[in-house]
């Protein structure tokens, strides 16, 4: 039984940072999702695979999995990468390509 402690990244459907701030302790998946015979929904006998813990800090979670003898992979978050823009810059005289309607 194996855990991943991580940050979860910023979706696409949002703008601000409201979920990314905290970590979260996952279990790996045991055994596939199988699809149910009758009406085809995704069935599994993974109990662990519903378990999903957030704390606040790292070493929170670090601390939770070890005072519990969970084996765990802790997954560093990326650099956020920033491109800041301005509107005014869609008019520069320095873009490379010409603005058209």
């Amino acid at each position: 039984m194996l855990a991943r402690i991580y940050r979860p990244a910023k979706t696409a459907m949002q703008s601000g940072k409201a979920k990314t701030l905290e970590w979260v302790l996952e279990f790996e998946p045991a055994s596939a999702h199988l699809p149910d015979p009758l009406m085809g929904w995704a069935q599994s006998k993974d109990m662990n695979g519903q378990v999903r813990l957030s704390f606040d800090t790292r070493e929170e979670a670090i601390a939770y999995a070890q005072s519990h003898a969970i084996a765990f992979q802790v997954m560093e978050p990326k650099p956020i990468r920033r491109v800041i823009k301005a509107y005014a810059d869609n008019f520069a005289f320095t873009r490379k390509e010409p603005w058209t309607h």
